[in-house]
């Protein structure tokens, strides 16, 4: 007979990396609930140096770390960001938890009893707010433990972190991962970001910077570009940048715009085609530092050809894209959430 307060908790978290709080949390929702969930967010994204591991490679640390009989009783699963649409992140954590419940509840005649668990350490643990029809059970913070500092520690210096930190595993797991080409990418991001943000570290305010994007649209492409350049080298972009400071924020979507595509498209038609402006100001947008960018809407007429494009200064290449073949793992910071978000997705 069940005796804990809980079928099922729920513990949402990014494990940039698994660390000793997590397990903390997760102990913790073991002996309080049947089966945990364990939702692993910023699912589906390129390896950046926020988000240097994917949910496979982070399901192994936390999965490690456990006995063989909790993990009977774990579920790890996948949860993409939604960063511009609290109402639909929501709606996707219900979603995946109600079909959880429904695959792995056996009590058909009796409601399942549904929990939140973690700590509300920052901002970051609003989401225990977010779910009223649940419970919500909160675990202390281990020594204040964050995954930032020892990511950044681990990327910066190499460091082997003691079993306060890390569990043995993910320590073994991380020393095996510096050997591979994925841990040299990843480090030379991290060199680069931290570089550009020593170049402003005398400023007398934290800066802000300020730069537009292009959402270009036509019969159902998006004009992409291939950047060529840190940071995110490789990875598919919107044409767009820094303004100028002499230049309107139009007027620097434009440029941008030509610059790295070679769009021949006159500009009057162009602004003409404006459909929408809109500001995205997500906090951690950007690795170089705080980044606000405008994004412009521009849909043009529909046609059976498309205008060529070129790739020019910081874009590789320049490309139009079916909007159908959009993949988020492939694609620069929230460039793929900005899309979503202008095109009504």
């Amino acid at each position: 007979m069940n005796t804990k307060p809980y079928d099922f908790l729920v513990f949402i978290g990014r494990f940039q990396p698994f660390h000793a709080g997590h397990l903390a949390v997760i102990e913790a929702g073991l002996e309080k609930a049947s089966q945990l969930i364990v939702l692993c967010g910023s699912a589906h994204q390129p390896r950046t140096t926020r988000n240097p591991w994917s949910v496979a490679e982070r399901e192994t640390m936390i999965r490690g770390a456990l006995s063989d009989r909790d993990n009977e009783r774990v579920h790890v699963v996948p949860l993409m960001d939604v960063v511009y649409n609290d109402e639909l992140w929501v709606r996707n954590v219900q979603a995946t938890v109600g079909g959880l419940v429904t695959a792995h509840y056996g009590k058909p005649h009796l409601p399942p009893k549904v929990g939140l668990i973690g700590h509300a350490k920052d901002h970051s643990s609003f989401y225990l707010n977010l779910f009223p029809q649940w419970g919500s059970e909160t675990v202390p913070n281990r020594e204040d433990i964050s995954a930032t500092p020892l990511r950044e520690a681990y990327f910066d210096e190499g460091v082997i972190f003691d079993s306060a930190h890390l569990p043995a595993n993910v320590n073994t797991w991380l020393a095996a991962f510096r050997e591979t080409p994925d841990f040299n990418e990843v480090k030379s991001e991290h060199e680069f970001v931290r570089k550009y943000r020593q170049a402003w570290q005398h400023a007398p305010y934290p800066p802000t910077f300020v730069t537009v994007d292009a959402v270009v649209v036509q019969s159902g492409h998006v004009l992409m570009v291939e950047r060529k350049a840190r940071p995110g080298k490789g990875l598919l972009a919107l044409p767009g940048g820094f303004v100028d400071g002499n230049e309107k924020l139009v007027d620097a979507c434009l440029r941008e715009l030509r610059e790295e595509t070679r769009l021949k498209v006159p500009s009057p038609v162009l602004k003409g085609s404006i459909r929408s402006q809109q500001v995205f100001d997500d906090p951690y947008r950007s690795a170089r530092g705080r980044t606000i960018t405008h994004a412009f809407h521009i849909e043009l007429a529909p046609n059976s050809v498309l205008p060529k494009v070129k790739g020019g200064d910081d874009a590789k290449n320049a490309f139009w894209m079916p909007l159908a073949d959009l993949n988020p793992t492939q694609i620069f910071e929230d460039h793929y959430f900005i899309i979503q978000e202008m095109m009504g997705g």
